[in-house]
């Protein structure tokens, strides 16, 4: 799983790299979210799902990270190291047992923490993709993976 992730990740930091810090304002459509805004809900998102759903290491749901204070594709990038970085420590000593043990999150969902962990993985998988196609709506070639 983290070999996959990593992957993932990866193609997302390559895409992400393909914007400008002008492009992080463009939002393809009113009320969707902005460049930067995608890339800060993948960072939160995957902070909310493993350190206050999963690990239980955050005793409440963090705050969405302000676009402000990021205005520029490499701060944008460091957040994204930052949390994945906590994430895979976090996955680093799990073993196939804990990864088929059933889990319940705060939220009341219940599943093995394999498929948790595949709903994260899943949701950057699918930000990563409408980064893609804001690239092309740029007129910008998005990730080939």
């Amino acid at each position: 799983m983290l070999s996959r992730w990593q992957q993932v990740r990866d193609g997302l930091l390559e895409t992400a790299s393909k914007f400008t810090d002008a492009d992080l304002t463009f939002r393809p459509a009113d009320g969707g979210y902005s460049v930067a805004e995608t890339l800060l809900h993948v960072a939160h998102e995957e902070e909310i799902e493993v350190r206050y759903g999963i690990t239980r290491a955050l005793s409440d749901i963090p705050p969405a990270y302000d676009v402000q204070r990021f205005p520029t594709v490499a701060s944008i990038r460091v957040v994204l190291a930052d949390v994945h970085d906590r994430t895979v420590v976090c996955l680093q000593g799990l073993g196939d047992e804990a990864l088929l043990s059933e889990i319940e999150t705060p939220w009341g969902a219940r599943g093995q923490l394999a498929q948790m962990l595949m709903h994260v993985l899943e949701h950057e998988v699918h930000h990563r993709g409408e980064l893609s196609l804001m690239l092309g709506l740029l007129g910008r070639e998005g990730l080939d993976a």
